[in-house]
């Protein structure tokens, strides 16, 4: 069975961060993949440079995705993840400090599969990261027929 690979879309160094250091701390740290902004996403999805070599940067199994993000938002990403065929079905969990009702209306609107406010302290975040793993990529029935 091919890893569990979650591409994490954030801009904040110390968000990248604390979410490294959680998921390290489940053994999970192999499994994630950084990208920056909109555009980086967007490549990294697409397989393009300088994400072009799938052994690398394997397509993911599920994101986390910012909405403010430099380049294309997460709206954007979102949307354009949602339009294509070998992408849609990827679940993406909007990790977001927008707590505004507009933004997590539009979010699932786009088709996000869930809208989490990132947590303010080291222990809930950890509490989140531990959740996300066991119900995304333990408990969770996903569709593998990704082709990128």
């Amino acid at each position: 069975m091919s890893a569990f690979i979650i591409l994490v879309v954030e801009d904040d160094p110390d968000d990248v961060f604390f979410l490294q250091r959680a998921f390290a701390k489940l053994g999970k740290a192999d499994d994630l993949r950084v990208v920056r902004d909109g555009d980086e996403a967007i490549a990294y999805l697409s397989g393009a440079e300088p994400f072009a070599d799938r052994a690398l940067n394997p397509p993911p199994s599920l994101i986390l995705l910012d909405l403010k993000l430099p380049r294309k938002s997460g709206f954007e990403v979102l949307e354009w993840c949602r339009r294509k065929a070998g992408l849609s079905r990827i679940p993406v969990i909007v990790l977001t400090s927008s707590q505004s009702q507009a933004d997590v209306a539009r979010a699932y609107d786009l088709g996000a599969n869930s809208y989490l406010v990132k947590p303010i302290d080291a222990v809930a975040q950890a509490e989140m990261v531990k959740t996300i793993c066991v119900f995304w990529a333990g408990l969770n029935q996903s569709s593998r027929s990704v082709e990128l």
